[in-house]
């Protein structure tokens, strides 16, 4: 999308990563879960349901969002931007628009499991697919697939825009139709 538009970008990883280095776990701590030396990717996927790891990341993405807002409300090189990544939340997203008419939240759902899975076993979602066990993959597509359906309701309630992901052509013509 950055490309298309011409726009620089940043990701909510990148800002997660950032504010785990400067702020402490005591006040954020949703942000330093996965911190603990005990915690893994196959624990955490094998001990949890699709719908308590949605849940798990949001928490995480609401700590995530603190720096979200900060960055957006305190960026002066820029100008437009664009902000991706799972710790956009609807009703977060819908806030800051509220208090912030330049800010414009799309949400871009894939619903189509059959590529969701394909991702997840060819790229990774946790990390790099290679780098963790096949045996909690299909948790993740679960996972995925729950995300979508949650984001997509959740998008609704507060009549934020979603676009389905398809080719890359389909959706980035159906992002201009809605104004960006």
């Amino acid at each position: 999308m950055a490309e298309e538009f011409n726009l620089p970008w940043i990701s909510t990883d990148s800002i997660r990563e950032q504010m785990r280095q400067i702020v402490r776990k005591e006040d954020y701590p949703d942000l330093f879960h996965i911190s603990d030396p005990s915690f893994t990717a196959e624990k955490f996927l094998t001990e949890n349901s699709a719908e308590e790891i949605v849940e798990s990341q949001n928490k995480e993405s609401f700590e995530v969002w603190k720096g979200v807002e900060a960055f957006i409300e305190t960026d002066y090189v820029w100008g437009s931007f664009i902000v991706e990544g799972v710790a956009i939340l609807p009703n977060l997203a819908a806030n800051l628009m509220n208090k912030n008419g330049n800010v414009r939240p799309v949400f871009l759902v894939d619903s189509d499991e059959k590529r969701i899975r394909e991702n997840v076993y060819t790229r990774g979602l946790w990390d790099d697919a290679d780098k963790y066990p096949d045996s909690v993959k299909d948790k993740e597509v679960e996972w995925v697939v729950a995300f979508s359906k949650w984001l997509e309701g959740e998008c609704a309630k507060y009549s934020l825009p979603i676009v389905h992901v398809g080719d890359r052509k389909t959706y980035v013509e159906e992002v201009k139709k809605i104004g960006f």
